[in-house]
């Protein structure tokens, strides 16, 4: 789990270890949000984050 400008470099990494590319995409910046504007990106993708845990 990354912020979105990280696609890329997850993208590279899974390659390089030859795994397929998974993961969740929040959106960015993320170290100038405040607490409340955290807990909303976290809402956002909640769902998403339990469907992968739990696959």
């Amino acid at each position: 789990m990354a912020s979105a400008p990280f696609v890329s470099a997850a993208e590279s990494q899974s390659n390089a270890l030859g795994f397929p590319s998974a993961g969740l995409f929040t959106e960015h910046p993320i170290q100038d949000r405040t607490d409340e504007e955290m807990k909303t990106l976290a809402e956002k993708i909640f769902d998403d984050l339990m469907k992968e845990l739990l696959a």
